[in-house]
């Protein structure tokens, strides 16, 4: 079996639109959580959430080609140039270079528009584009397009794991010897009025409307999360490959676990048994020894998560959860759904490089359910040699990818 290495990072996101600013506004504690601007809250219930701003595609994109682009493609592009360019991967065999990004609603705004145009001037005003930047593949076609990926390509969909699982089956895919490197995460591009209203309804975000106190993982008083927006792209490459060309290497990805609750549609599982045995399938594959451990975890703010993904935990660490390090970065990004995974990833790949362990802000009330070490409201420097980064999804979907130092 081979080993995979990270050595590319690239981010769009509420607190930063490149790494360094992400990174350095989560180490911070910045909260990227503030009133809608994206539309009119006058008749919701939800008037916050943590968009990205200032994004300029432009500086990516033709005219020509942004027109005919959704937004979350624009998102993934922008990140998987980071990336790419980051790596600093010049030459590969291009049927040895893959791409795994997905999304879990994809060109939703697109729909939207179009819907809008069939309604009020009728089907022939609809756009000749609108299957291609609509559908939730798009994403990885473009940046396939852009670097001439021709080896395996695959978007996949798990709700909000989406992103953990994409680079998961990458890991697999390269540590298998179909492809060298990949080109992995997700993003998603979903703050309109019917997402907001859709997950209202649900009863899955927080109806408080202070950006400060709205998403307080783990905290007593959470009660919904806060939607965001983004995109988080790694590239992975096999070791042997990233070495023969002295490749900076951020961290080594070394186990990853995938299981389902086969439960809830929206709901997970009250024991947690199936995230804790995801979590455990990484720790196994990867070897951990969990002693000096951060965990980025899912920690979205609702009620039952944070309650059954401390136990998952508990399940899968024994003892050694208690010593680890945890912090939930939605509490600054918000939740990012298809692309969350993937932000968390690349959040806990720079707390293992640098040493530096995200806080989980806004936390102030403990809760006797959420009793681990949550690294409230500081960033803190600790001897980390592993990393964790948890992802749980509507339908069941649990995913966990393990990082070691190299």
């Amino acid at each position: 079996m081979r080993r995979v290495v990270i050595t590319g990072l690239g981010a769009v996101s509420p607190v930063g639109n490149d790494v360094n600013t992400f990174w350095q506004n989560l180490v911070n504690g910045q909260s990227g959580i503030r009133s809608i601007s994206k539309f009119d809250t006058t008749d919701f219930k939800v008037k916050i959430a943590a968009e990205v701003v200032d994004f300029a595609p432009g500086n990516i994109f033709e005219k020509s080609e942004l027109r005919n682009t959704d937004l979350f493609t624009q998102y993934a592009v922008a990140a998987a140039v980071e990336a790419w360019n980051d790596s600093e991967l010049n030459s590969i065999n291009p049927s040895r270079l893959g791409v795994y990004v997905g999304s879990g609603i994809g060109g939703i705004s697109t729909l939207v528009n179009e819907m809008d145009k069939l309604n009020t001037k009728g089907p022939s005003r609809i756009s000749p584009f609108f299957i291609p930047m609509m559908i939730s593949n798009m994403a990885t076609g473009k940046i396939a397009m852009r670097y001439k990926a021709q080896g395996p390509t695959l978007p996949v969909v798990t709700a909000c794991a989406t992103s953990t699982s994409c680079i998961g089956e990458a890991f697999r895919a390269i540590k298998h010897g179909y492809a060298d490197a990949i080109i992995a995460g997700g993003s998603e591009a979903a703050i309109l009025p019917i997402t907001i209203a859709g997950f209202t309804s649900c009863m899955a975000l927080s109806l408080n409307q202070s950006p400060i106190e709205a998403c307080v993982p783990f905290d007593k008083r959470r009660n919904g999360f806060v939607m965001g927006e983004g995109a988080g792209i790694v590239m992975l490459e096999e070791y042997e490959h990233a070495k023969a060309r002295n490749a900076k290497i951020y961290a080594e990805i070394a186990g990853y676990g995938n299981t389902s609750d086969a439960y809830h549609i929206t709901a997970p599982h009250p024991e947690g048994e199936y995230a804790a045995e995801a979590i455990s399938l990484s720790i196994k594959e990867s070897e951990l020894n969990c002693d000096h451990l951060y965990i980025n975890a899912h920690g979205t703010s609702t009620p039952l998560n944070d309650k059954t993904e401390t136990i998952a935990i508990k399940k899968a660490l024994g003892s050694k959860a208690h010593s680890a390090c945890i912090s939930s970065t939605k509490s600054m990004t918000g939740h990012m759904l298809g692309a969350a995974g993937a932000i968390e990833a690349i959040a806990a790949v720079l707390a293992l490089h640098s040493k530096t362990v995200p806080p989980t802000i806004g936390y102030r009330e403990p809760d006797p359910d959420c009793d681990l070490d949550y690294v409230p409201n500081v960033a803190r420097r600790a001897d980390i040699t592993s990393a964790l980064s948890i992802s749980l999804g509507f339908g069941g979907h649990n995913a966990c990818i393990a990082f070691k130092c190299i």
